[in-house]
């Protein structure tokens, strides 16, 4: 299988040139102050992006709809209330934009906006079977819109149907190659272990970019990410503040930025980037960060306070339809309280290699190391270089007595990034011995 995935994403490099766009990846806080035409705004919301000022849109919308509603403005609404989920990390858009586009296929059972717009929503909640069902009726209506075929892929890849992704990211990428095709395929390769395809692509996805601020931001920072994946400090710091400097509201880069100052020691300066990142827009992956940066600097009260607002987080991520079982399940096993029924939920609805992980991990910290061996090797299937999960590996060969083993997955871990974890950087460093 590894091979038929390499050769099928080598051929999408090939020919259009390689972080998953859509889904609520992009959080850049409020937008410009400018007015744009709803048919502009759709079309930049599709991408994951803002474009002009959110808020006016809605009111435009909304103002329009108590006129003369419409199947057009209602999918437009729905979009435009994903787009404030992104800006603002408030889930309580998702059920105002649920409602909007399902009125719109009251109105027009086969619109394809509103199709498309309940099919990255199911994205963001990460319900993906949901949100591939809806990808397929979105493209069963229209087989040559390029964007479908990359919902599609985004859903196939977090089911851990690897090869069906990458064949519709090969679709997406012949019907329209630019920015979104370049991005995905930059995944595609940084999932099979190809880390100069992936960076190749990226650049690509960069230079489709060139003019727009958000976009130019995100793979600025998606460079920045694959540069820290392989232990690149500074280049990963260079990309992160490039980020910034295109789009200084861009709070992902902040939080990166923080994980690098971390990994200096500077962990007075890390806390002040993810403290930032943090009050600007609410986040469980920026609380839980903030809260383990304090626990690492000896401030357990403030560590504490961050863990409880995490819980409160992903109380209102549950009330709004969000699943967050894998990453509920990887923060409880890494701060020992693992629950291997949660993990074992998290993996039956996300059965990727990042599923068979954390049940790896969580089977291991509950101290059931021979049944999470077999899922631990899952996990690396694909030839991923993910210091993370093959630290997990050798944590569990070393606690099932493999001494050989768990120094060698702990060194290739190490090799690729020293600093790759606040919490098992130097567990790792102890196992590879």
């Amino acid at each position: 299988m590894r091979k038929r995935l390499a050769l099928t994403t080598a051929a999408v490099v090939a020919a259009t040139a390689a972080a998953l766009l859509g889904g609520g990846s992009f959080r850049g806080g409020d937008a410009d102050a400018v007015r744009v035409a709803p048919d502009v705004a759709a079309a930049s919301f599709q991408s994951g992006f803002a474009v002009g000022d959110t808020q006016a849109l809605v009111r435009d919308l909304q103002q329009q709809l108590r006129r003369r509603p419409s199947a057009r403005a209602f999918a437009l609404l729905g979009l435009a209330y994903q787009q404030r989920e992104r800006e603002t990390g408030d889930p309580g858009w998702y059920p105002k934009s649920e409602a909007a586009l399902r009125r719109a296929l009251e109105l027009e059972r086969n619109d394809l906006t509103a199709t498309q717009g309940l099919a990255s929503l199911a994205l963001s909640r990460h319900r993906f079977r949901e949100a591939l069902a809806l990808g397929r009726r979105a493209v069963a209506m229209s087989p040559s819109t390029a964007r479908t075929y990359g919902i599609v892929g985004d859903a196939l890849v977090e089911l851990g149907r690897y090869e069906e992704a990458f064949r519709a990211f090969n679709r997406l990428a012949a019907l329209k190659p630019g920015l979104p095709a370049y991005a995905r395929v930059s995944y595609a390769a940084e999932l099979l272990g190809d880390h100069a395809g992936a960076r190749r692509a990226m650049l690509l996805a960069r230079d489709a970019a060139q003019g727009q601020a958000e976009p130019t931001a995100w793979t600025e920072w998606q460079l920045g990410k694959l540069a820290w994946a392989h232990g690149e400090l500074r280049e990963a710091e260079r990309r992160y503040r490039l980020a910034l400097a295109v789009f200084p509201r861009y709070v992902d880069a902040l939080d990166s930025l923080a994980q690098v100052e971390a990994a200096r020691g500077r962990l007075h300066r890390a806390i002040v980037l993810e403290r930032a990142a943090s009050e600007r827009v609410v986040s469980s992956h920026f609380a839980a960060q903030l809260g383990d940066l304090y626990r690492a600097a000896g401030e357990q009260t403030r560590a504490a306070r961050e863990f409880a607002r995490l819980g409160a987080i992903e109380r209102r991520l549950h009330a709004n339809g969000v699943r967050t079982e894998l990453e509920s399940a990887l923060f409880d096993a890494d701060h020992g309280r693992a629950s291997i029924a949660l993990a074992r939920r998290a993996r039956s609805s996300r059965p990727s290699i990042d599923g068979d992980d954390v049940l790896a991990w969580a089977l291991a910290r509950g101290g059931r190391c021979a049944d999470a061996l077999p899922w631990s090797k899952r996990s690396l299937r694909l030839g991923t270089e993910d210091p993370l999960k093959l630290f997990h590996r050798g944590w569990i060969e070393d606690c099932l007595g493999h001494t050989d083993a768990a120094r060698a997955f702990a060194r290739r871990a190490l090799a690729l990034n020293p600093h790759f974890s606040l919490l098992w950087s130097n567990e790792a460093t102890k196992l590879a011995r």
